[in-house]
C-alpha cells in the first residue's frame, strides 16, 4: 500500500487527480488506485475495507468501501477508479498516465472518467471534516470499484450485495460519473435508460441463385423482420426521457460468392428503453413482431440494465440548489447518455449522479479544466455540508 498522502494533498483535488491517474488502472488492473485512494481515506479517519470478486470466466476486480460514522444517515459517493485502454499510445500529445498539467488542463486517462470526481470528493471531505472538527452528524462513506468500465460484473453489484447481507445501508447516493455537457454542474442525472442487446439469427436452405425456387432465402426473410423493428417505435417517450430506441448494428451474412443464396444470416441491434418499459416487456414486443413473419429463427439477449428513474425530490433539490449556488447557474435534470452503475445502486436507495464535463472521456488526451476540479470539489462541499445541516 502507499504511503498515506500528506494533510494538504488531501485537501488540494488536483494533486489527489494526478496521483490517481499516474496509476495505470486499465480494467481489471487495480494499478494502485484503490491503494492511493484507502491511504488517503485511512488518513482522514475512515475505516476501509477492500473487497475482492472473482466469477468464475471473468477476471478478479478489487473493490473499496470506505466508511467515516458509525450512525445514520449514511450518504455515500460511488465511482470507479478503472479506466478504459488509451488506444494509440503514440496518439497522445503526452504520456496518458503522466498527469501532465498543460495551461489550465490537466490530461490524462481517467482525468474526467472519472478520477477527478474521486479527486474532488476526497478533497470535499477533507475540507468538510476539518471545518466540523472531525464530527459528523451521520456517517460519509465511498464505494469505489475497478469493474465499471468493462462488463461490470465484480462491482458494485457485488458490493452492494455483500454490503446488504452484512446489515450495511445506505441512505443516498451521488455517483461521480462526467455528467456535465457544456459547463460544469448543467446536468445532474436522476435516472438512466435501460439498455440491451439482441442477436437475431435466421435460417433458411441453401442454394442456387438461378434457382430461387429450390432454395428458402433466409436474408429476405430477416429484411422482413427488421423492418418492423425499426419502423414501429416502442414509445414516445415521456416527461423525463426521451422515445426509447432501437438500432442495429450488425448485419452478417459471411457469403463471399455472388450466385449462392446462403443457409443462415444474422443481425444484431441495441435497445435503449425508457421507465415505460422492462426488459421483459421489450423482449416480448420484439419476439411479436418476429413472429409475424412466421421464419425459422433464433432470438438471444444480453441486459446491461433496466431503466430507471429517482424522481426530483430532496436529493436532486439539495444537488440542484448547492450547484445553482457554486455556478450561478441552474441545472438540468437529465436521464441521458449511456448506462451506469447507479442502474445497481437504484435498488438500494436514492441516487443521482453529478460530475465533471464529458466532452473528452475515453478520448485521446483525455483532460480536465483545473478550474473545474476545483467547482466540482466546492459543490461536492456544498452538498455535504446541506446534506448534514441538521
Amino acid at each position: 500500500m502507499t504511503d498515506r498522502p500528506p494533510e494538504d494533498l488531501s485537501h488540494d483535488p488536483v494533486a489527489l487527480a494526478q496521483a490517481l491517474i499516474r496509476c495505470p488502472s486499465v480494467t481489471p488492473e487495480e494499478g494502485g488506485a484503490l491503494d492511493f485512494i484507502e491511504g488517503a481515506l485511512g488518513g482522514l479517519g475512515f475505516t476501509c475495507r477492500r473487497m475482492v470478486f472473482d466469477d468464475p470466466g471473468s477476471a478478479p476486480v478489487d473493490n473499496l468501501y470506505a466508511r467515516l460514522g458509525a450512525t445514520g444517515p449514511n450518504f455515500c459517493f460511488a465511482g470507479h477508479s478503472d479506466v478504459v485502454p488509451v488506444g494509440d499510445h503514440a496518439a497522445w500529445s503526452v504520456d496518458p498516465f503522466g498527469a501532465e498539467i498543460q495551461g489550465d488542463r490537466l490530461i490524462g486517462r481517467g482525468a474526467v472518467d472519472m478520477k477527478g470526481a474521486v479527486a474532488a470528493f476526497i478533497a470535499a471531505v477533507a475540507r468538510v471534516l476539518a471545518a466540523r472538527d472531525g464530527s459528523l452528524p451521520g456517517s460519509i462513506s465511498l464505494l469505489i470499484t475497478g469493474d465499471e468500465e468493462d462488463v461490470a460484473i465484480n462491482g458494485t453489484r457485488k458490493v452492494l450485495e455483500r454490503l446488504a447481507t452484512e446489515g450495511e445501508s445506505l441512505d443516498v447516493c451521488l455517483v461521480g460519473e462526467p455528467t456535465s455537457d457544456k459547463r460544469l454542474g448543467d446536468v445532474i442525472k436522476i435516472g438512466r435508460r435501460g439498455s440491451m442487446n439482441g442477436r437475431l439469427l435466421v435460417r433458411g436452405i441453401q442454394g442456387h441463385t438461378a434457382y430461387p425456387q429450390l432454395a428458402d432465402n433466409p436474408l429476405h426473410h430477416l429484411v422482413r423482420m427488421l423492418a418492423p423493428l425499426v419502423e414501429e417505435p416502442l414509445d414516445a417517450g415521456n416527461a423525463h426521457f426521451p422515445a426509447s430506441s432501437l438500432q442495429v448494428t450488425t448485419i452478417d451474412v459471411n457469403n463471399p460468392v455472388t450466385n449462392v443464396i446462403p443457409a443462415e444470416g444474422t443481425a444484431a441491434f441495441n435497445i435503449r428503453f425508457n421507465n415505460l418499459h422492462s426488459s421483459g416487456d421489450v423482449e416480448a414486443w420484439v419476439r411479436e413482431r418476429l413472429d409475424r413473419v412466421g421464419a425459422d429463427y433464433d432470438l438471444s439477449f444480453r441486459v446491461s440494465g433496466e431503466s430507471f428513474l429517482t424522481p426530483p425530490g430532496p436529493l436532486s433539490n439539495l444537488i440542484a440548489g448547492c450547484v445553482e449556488t457554486v455556478t450561478g447557474q441552474a441545472p438540468e435534470l437529465s436521464t441521458s447518455g449511456g448506462t451506469s452503475d447507479a442502474r445497481f445502486i437504484k435498488d438500494y436507495c436514492p441516487v443521482a449522479e453529478l460530475g465533471l464535463k464529458n466532452a473528452t472521456a475515453h478520448k485521446v488526451d483525455e483532460a480536465v479544466d483545473l478550474a473545474d476540479l476545483h467547482g466540482l470539489t466546492e459543490i461536492y462541499q456544498a452538498i455535504l455540508k446541506g446534506y448534514f445541516a441538521g
